[in-house]
């Protein structure tokens, strides 16, 4: 069961969550829908094309991208959430700044999806008595410096141990469990090596008794091991990808394409009953 405001998942299925991204340097489609126009515009498309949840985000957390001000990422995100807060599909806000997660909150997102797992200052307390579900991911260092010869003695057992404390943590502040999401942070902070690891032993996080979110669309893995370096050709890698995690326990799938992953996933889950 995964909760998020007023909505309710018995993921009985895994579910689609789309990407909005509305900034100029996202690594997959920075700029193509950075203006508010273009961002609704694509966000009722993802609606119609199927996805479950509608991930919205106004900072890239790319590798070496750039922090935004504060008032620059809410002005680039409230009015698409405000745009969208009719529509019947759950609208995670994607940032790590409590100040931008309570106006969201405000302005009808559902859910807070969180790089820094609620590490920033504010950030728990900013949603810990809310309605809202929240996704912990995990991230080694920060954005500016996470690819930098990331190391690690063992991945899967440190990125488990993360996320089990993150979880403990909410627990503790009274956050219910199936408001909680976890996501082992593909490709922030991990070398192809690593991301495999994770991948193939995804479904070790799932003894931590919440749904596991695989956000592994279009990502510099896919380019690594189909040669295809254009984010838009890394489709098919990023299918298989998503089958791959979800034959191994993840519950919700962050994508790109839809459309295409909703279709994968019809004949997926109908040959595996």
């Amino acid at each position: 069961m995964f909760r998020c405001g007023k909505f309710k998942f018995d993921l009985h299925r895994p579910l689609i969550m789309g990407v909005v991204n509305v900034t100029p340097d996202s690594f997959s489609d920075g700029g193509q829908f950075y203006s508010a126009t273009a961002a609704l515009e694509h966000a009722q498309q993802l609606i119609e094309a199927g996805a479950d949840i509608l991930d919205i985000g106004g900072e890239s957390s790319r590798p070496g991208a750039a922090s935004v001000t504060l008032k620059e990422e809410l002005q680039r995100v409230l009015p698409v959430i405000e745009g969208l807060a009719h529509t019947n599909v759950p609208l995670s806000i994607d940032t790590c700044k409590p100040e931008v997660m309570c106006a969201a909150l405000d302005a009808g997102a559902a859910m807070v999806n969180d790089i820094w797992a609620l590490r920033q200052p504010g950030a728990l307390e900013a949603v810990a008595e809310r309605a809202c579900g929240i996704c912990l991911m995990h991230m080694q260092r920060d954005p500016q410096q996470m690819q930098q010869a990331p190391h690690y003695a063992d991945v899967v057992q440190e990125v488990h141990d993360f996320l089990r404390l993150r979880v403990q943590v909410l627990r503790d502040h009274g956050v219910a469990g199936e408001r909680i999401v976890i996501d082992p942070g593909f490709g922030f902070g991990k070398t192809l090596e690593h991301n495999l690891a994770l991948l193939q032993q995804l479904e070790r996080f799932t003894d931590l008794g919440v749904p596991v979110l695989a956000g592994l669309s279009r990502k510099s893995m896919i380019a690594a091991l189909t040669g295809n370096q254009a984010p838009q050709q890394r489709l098919a890698g990023s299918l298989a990808a998503a089958l791959a995690a979800v034959a191994r326990g993840a519950k919700i799938l962050r994508v790109h394409d839809v459309a295409a992953t909703r279709d994968a996933l019809a004949v997926w889950c109908a040959a595996s009953h």
